[in-house]
Order: C-alpha cells, then structure tokens, then sequence
C-alpha cells in the first residue's frame, strides 16, 4: 500500500519495538543520553538514546517524519548510506546537545551555589522561576517574606534549590529527533524545489524554505528557551548541521551520486 523502503521500514519497526518493550524488558533509563558529568553515562548512550521516546506522540512525531521524507533518501543514496547517514547525524545531534548542556548545567550550578551561600524569598523564588517552571515556590518564598531569617524556611528553600539542580543534572535526553532533522535537512538540500504540502499550511512551501523556516524556529526557540521546555532544541540542530557537513563531503568526494 505505501511505498515504503527496507532500511526506513527497518527503522520504523526497531524503534516502535523498543518503545513498546522499553521498561518492561529492559530500563530505559540506562540506554537514554545522561550527561557525561552524570554518575548514570554511559558512552554507548550516544547511540542508544535515538531508538528511545517519552511517549506515544513523541514516537508518531519522528517516525512519521522518518516515513514522509525518508524514503526518497533511501533510494537517492541506497540502504546503507542512508543507515550511516542516519546514525551519524543522530550521534552529532548528541554530541552537539551534550556540549550545550554542559554550559548550561555550569550556569545552573554556579546558580545553585549562589543561592546557598546567599538565600533570600527574592532569590528563591527567582531560581524557581528561571529554572524549574513559573510560579513554583512561591508559597515557600511568601512564608520566606514574611520571616526571611526563620531556619527551618530557609533551609528548606534550600533542600528544594537542591532537589531541582539534581534533578535536571540528571534529566537524559531520548528520542530519534536529532537523526530526523538531519533528514529534513538533507531532504531540503537535495530536493530543495519539491513543494510540500503541510497540514497547518493553506499553500505548498517548497522543501528548502520549510527546513530554512524550520531551522530558524529551532535557533531561536534553543536561545530563548521557557521554563519547563524539555525540547532538545540544540539536538534538532545538531542534526542539521552535521547533515549538512556530511552532505558537502559526500558531494565533494563522490560526485556520482550527487
């Protein structure tokens, strides 16, 4: 019925697999990508965590994109080149993330620190805020207002500054995206005048100003994050990078394919 290819049709079966058997079999958690200052990394966890989701939407939302774009890709460069596409971009996507990651988790704990050696109901419920999600602590930095050098209110500001460092140090990333935006932008590179037609679009968008438009989304939406974003924004990009990079040298070095 769809004229699907092999490796996509591969791809698409080994990843609903893992999702469905993904913590009944085996636990997740130690295949997702932890950062690499993270008692629970592991290197294989740049590769592992591409054929890991976080749930039912997050799996249709890449597999359909890997079933809408990644098929012409397949025949253009074969199975095996689109495989070795795929893995490298999904791995560059991490590599990328994690560096971005390991600046922001430096800012969050010298944030940490700050706010330890110099508690306050201002600063509490400002940490809140900028890393956790907006409104949190609040009734905590109320009571912190109203009796600023009551212990038991400040320590417990604390033990919850502390809590919320741990646990985003600790959040894994997981998911196929940073590979499928790599399909996207190879998609937009090599069929860059072929029009889609897009569910929320009333007109056709041709594919290089969809994956431009889309990118651009990514950047900013990486460099004005909100709090409670769990998007892997710089994942998306790392994979568009490195397909690019990969595309280029593949066209400078074998131009019988391109």
């Amino acid at each position: 019925m769809f004229n699907i290819t092999p490796m996509v049709r591969n791809l698409l079966i080994i990843n609903v697999v893992v999702f469905i058997f993904q913590g009944n079999l085996f636990d997740a958690r130690q295949l997702a990508l932890y950062h690499f200052g993270s008692e629970y990394f592991n290197p294989i966890q740049l590769f592992t965590h591409m054929f890991l989701h976080g749930g039912w939407g997050h799996l249709f939302s890449n597999m359909f994109s890997l079933f809408i774009f990644g098929p012409m890709l397949e025949r253009f460069w074969g199975s095996q080149k689109f495989l070795l596409f795929y893995l490298i971009t999904g791995l560059g996507a991490s590599v990328l993330y994690s560096g971005v990651r390991a600046y922001e988790l430096n800012q969050l704990e010298e944030n940490t620190i700050a706010y330890i050696e110099n508690p306050s109901p201002v600063a509490f419920n400002n940490y809140m805020d900028e890393h956790l999600r907006e409104g949190a602590g609040r009734d905590l930095a109320i009571m912190m207002k109203r009796n600023p050098d009551l212990p038991e209110y400040v320590e417990q500001s604390k033990a919850i500054v502390k809590e919320v460092y741990n646990a985003i140090f600790n959040t894994p990333m997981l998911g196929a995206s940073g590979a499928v935006f790599g399909i996207l932008m190879a998609f937009g590179m090599l069929f860059p005048n072929l029009e889609l037609f897009l569910l929320f679009l009333p007109v056709p968008i041709k594919a290089k100003y969809f994956v431009l438009l889309y990118g651009a989304y990514e950047l900013y939406s990486g460099f004005n994050r909100m709090p409670g974003d769990n998007v892997a924004h710089f994942a998306h990009l790392g994979g568009m990078l490195f397909a690019y990079i990969l595309i280029k040298m593949w066209q400078r070095n074998d131009y019988r394919n391109f």
